[in-house]
């Protein structure tokens, strides 16, 4: 069986494959291990093996580890990536670093309320509904996200990254166009808030296709920490 090392070692070789071959530098992409669900003792290996950057799904959990991991491991960087109920916004603003899943006016103002004066801005990207899939999140189309873009640029506590999305589960031709369609998004973005800098797509089965369509953050989950358990989703 495979080390946390060793699977990390491993992505970080896809990525600089990936890279070199649509002629990109891999130290422009950023490996997001994702670790929801899986224990403190898993960041912890995949810390001693040179990760730094960490993505966590839900608020209790983050918060959890954040909590627990922050004293003696100070220099990780840590992102949320799943979706926010406006009612569980505090310990995002609080404990983050960033946060990927703006998708709605409301969000971002209660982020930029609770962040606290004495922490940097919030990076914040827009989540973005390529697939148009009813159960995902996200804004549709370049009009609203221009739009929130402009909202987001006015809260002085949160800094406008860039952009997410979580494309469809099919592959092939779809998700082709779906990752196409995001570069386009990322380019058009970009014109109007040129310090824009992140286009976080692409996960374990797919890093590859994401970074030849111009992703800048990958989030790799199974393929460092292996296959998750929901059988006891954390809140």
């Amino acid at each position: 069986m495979t080390t946390i090392a060793e699977r990390l070692a491993l992505a970080q070789r896809r990525m600089t494959l990936a890279a070199r071959q649509n002629a990109r530098q891999a130290t422009d992409i950023t490996l997001l291990a994702v670790s929801k669900t899986k224990p403190v003792s898993d960041i912890i290996a995949a810390y001693a093996a040179g990760q730094r950057c960490f993505g966590e799904n839900y608020v209790q959990e983050g918060q959890q580890k954040i909590l627990e991991l922050s004293q003696q491991y100070s220099d990780i960087e840590w992102h949320f990536i799943g979706p926010l109920q406006s009612n569980k916004s505090r310990p995002v603003a609080e404990l983050f670093h960033w946060m990927h899943t703006v998708d709605r006016s409301k969000i971002a103002h209660r982020l930029n309320e609770q962040r606290p004066d004495t922490l940097p801005p919030l990076n914040v990207c827009i989540q973005i509904n390529v697939s148009g899939e009813a159960s995902k999140s996200g804004v549709t189309n370049a009009k609203d996200m221009l739009a929130l873009a402009s909202e987001i640029q006015q809260l002085p506590h949160l800094k406008l990254r860039g952009l997410m999305t979580i494309p469809s589960a099919e592959e092939g031709t779809k998700l082709l166009n779906e990752f196409q369609q995001m570069q386009q998004l990322f380019h058009q973005l970009k014109q109007v808030f040129p310090l824009v800098d992140t286009l976080s797509m692409g996960m374990s089965h797919d890093l590859e296709l994401a970074i030849a369509n111009g992703a800048t953050m990958v989030r790799i989950g199974s393929a460092i920490f292996g296959a998750r358990d929901y059988g006891q989703k954390p809140a």
